[in-house]
């Protein structure tokens, strides 16, 4: 530790620590998860899906974006559900109207019976939820059904910004 000529602690500059470059965003349907052939334009007054007409388009990491058929939620800083995948309606047998607004407890459960290294479902989610930038696999299961585990990419999505859940 440094001293200052008085002999006291002093303070010294700490350099910021090297991120990696962000990885590219991907458009994607919140619905179908198809990925939309043009980026939203500036002046485009419209978010719907053009491939099923159900979706808003929102934007993720490239590397976490769903693909067309892929089984994902959408859910915000609450944790409520915000969108359900037509693929995700299917594995985990709730339609989207029935599930909207309701929180993620009641869809998924975390698949680790005691989780000790901070990797929950719920701090996954939050911090995707706050846009921390980071990409988090916790390993997750149907809350109506024992014996299936699957394994759950979490970053952020938006706008607005919320977490995206694609489950593998």
């Amino acid at each position: 530790m440094r001293t200052a000529r008085s002999g006291r602690p002093a303070l010294h500059l700490v350099t910021p620590l090297e991120h990696e470059p962000p990885a590219p965003l991907v458009a994607f349907c919140s619905h179908c998860g198809s990925q939309p052939v043009s980026p939203l334009a500036a002046g485009s007054s419209s978010r719907v899906c053009t491939s099923c007409g159900l979706g808003l388009i929102l934007e993720s990491r490239a590397d976490v974006a769903p693909s067309s058929g892929d089984a994902f939620l959408v859910l915000d800083r609450s944790l409520a559900v915000c969108a359900v995948s037509e693929a995700a309606e299917r594995l985990l047998a709730a339609s989207e109207p029935d599930v909207v607004n309701r929180h993620v407890s009641d869809l998924l459960m975390s698949a680790d019976a005691e989780e000790s290294d901070g990797g929950s479902l719920s701090a996954a989610v939050t911090w995707a939820a706050r846009s921390d930038g980071g990409m988090r696999t916790v390993t997750v299961r149907p809350a109506n059904t024992f014996g299936i585990r699957l394994t759950a990419r979490i970053a952020s999505c938006g706008p607005p910004r919320a977490a995206l859940l694609v489950m593998e």
